[in-house]
């Protein structure tokens, strides 16, 4: 087998591949056992019909199909190899010759990961800033907790306020009919929580318990349903019970109820040193990303693209993944967040476009600085993630590389690797 290789404009190659006439010859054989134990040939038992009456039953065109159904692909791939070249699509391929006793001679038409020329990424020295923590941060830390810890007390009298928890009956009314998934009753609902519509929460403050009230709303203009979006509606409510948080003081015995210790001042510096060392690590976080983003900043790439398509793609299935596992659908995702699926891919794209090209300039900086991992470094990061999830490290290697992923476990490392390199070369 030959290949040559063709460069199209941007990042589009065409391979040529010539595959021996022998090699056709075999497949087209071949192709011919495999149909005739598909079809009926008349006078014939299945798959002990002659070549020749095979075709004449289901015509050359047929015959030459299937062959190229089990020839093409493997030629490809091998191709692929030989050419050196990175394939991000499937290929576009033409025949250009086919005739038993010639070779067959195939075009692929394919979109290849672009070259990336990288600019300055060592010698940058991005500072990393010291984590620091106010005496307002731990304050706010601790009226978190006393959040967290309030009680929740049922008035007998009073007026809606922000931050009460109500119970409502309500239905909602566009003109004078009510609209489907528009009444509810002893719905609970936190005042400032923002996950009615718009109004709708703020409508009910200075209510009490047993009015009745008309919240008027508009709906919003990007609302899930078409019916509704842009339309004012009126929710005809009624206010059942009102629940109000009781926060406890801020003293020693508050302390001693939501922790270890004894007095609020030890209390105190245990979330100071805690809120310490989470700003420690956001820190580290920061000066990692601003390396690599000024290190992507100076490199050049034509993106694809289909790359953009396809890391779109891996996000909405991790979304899906992560949904699901809370009980949620993608559709429900959309009516809740008042999306829609357009919006939301348009949403993804910048997000997508700093992913693909920090891959590839992280790639582009492991190759040229030679940074690889070692078997053993896979197998002891291996080793580690079975421990973090109680799996058995082999079985866990064995799984990446009968999925076919453990090409991309390695890929990982090596950039986890490059990384660490870059905050080496810039600190």
């Amino acid at each position: 087998m030959s290949v040559s290789v063709e460069k199209l404009e941007k990042n589009i190659v065409a391979l040529e591949v010539t595959v021996e006439a022998e090699k056709f010859v075999l497949a087209v054989k071949q192709a011919a056992k495999t149909l005739a134990k598909k079809v009926n040939v008349p006078g014939f038992r299945k798959g002990k019909a002659p070549r020749q009456m095979v075709e004449l039953h289901v015509g050359k065109e047929a015959l030459y199909d299937e062959a190229l159904d089990h020839l093409i692909g493997p030629a490809y791939a091998e191709a692929v190899v030989e050419s050196g070249i990175d394939p991000v699509d499937r290929p576009a391929v033409d025949l250009v010759q086919i005739e038993e006793g010639k070779d067959l001679i195939f075009k692929a038409k394919v979109t290849v990961k672009p070259e990336v020329e990288l600019g300055e990424y060592v010698g940058l020295h991005i500072e990393q800033d010291a984590a620091t923590v106010t005496d307002d941060q731990v304050l706010e830390e601790l009226k978190n907790q006393q959040q967290q810890h309030a009680r929740l007390m049922t008035l007998d009298e009073g007026k809606v306020q922000n931050d009460d928890t109500v119970t409502v009956d309500f239905e909602g009314f566009a003109g004078d009919v009510a609209f489907a998934g528009g009444k509810a009753e002893n719905y609970e609902l936190a005042i400032g929580s923002g996950t009615f519509i718009p109004g709708f929460e703020e409508g009910l403050i200075g209510t009490e318990i047993g009015q009745h009230v008309d919240v008027n709303v508009t709906f919003p203009a990007e609302y899930h349903s078409e019916e509704l979006a842009g339309k004012e509606a009126v929710f005809k409510t009624s206010i059942k019970k009102i629940q109000r948080k009781e926060l406890s003081a801020l003293d020693d015995e508050f302390a001693k109820d939501v922790s270890e210790f004894e007095t609020l001042d030890e209390l105190k510096a245990d979330l100071r040193n805690k809120l310490l060392k989470q700003g420690e690590s956001q820190a580290k976080g920061d000066h990692l990303k601003a390396i690599t983003s000024k290190v992507v900043d100076n490199a050049s790439v034509e993106i694809p693209e289909v790359m953009f398509t396809e890391r779109i793609k891996a996000m909405v299935e991790d979304l899906k993944r992560n949904l699901s596992q809370q009980g949620m659908t993608i559709e429900q995702y959309y009516q809740f967040s008042n999306t829609t699926e357009e919006v939301m891919l348009e949403r993804l794209r910048p997000q997508a476009a700093e992913g693909v090209k920090t891959d590839l300039v992280l790639e582009a900086i492991a190759k040229a600085e030679g940074i690889q991992v070692t078997e053993d470094e896979v197998d002891e990061e291996i080793q580690k993630l079975g421990e973090r999830h109680k799996q058995d490290a082999k079985k866990l290697k064995q799984s990446l590389i009968e999925r076919g992923e453990i090409e991309f476990y390695k890929q990982s490392l090596i950039s986890d690797k490059t990384v660490n390199f870059l905050l080496e070369q810039n600190a």
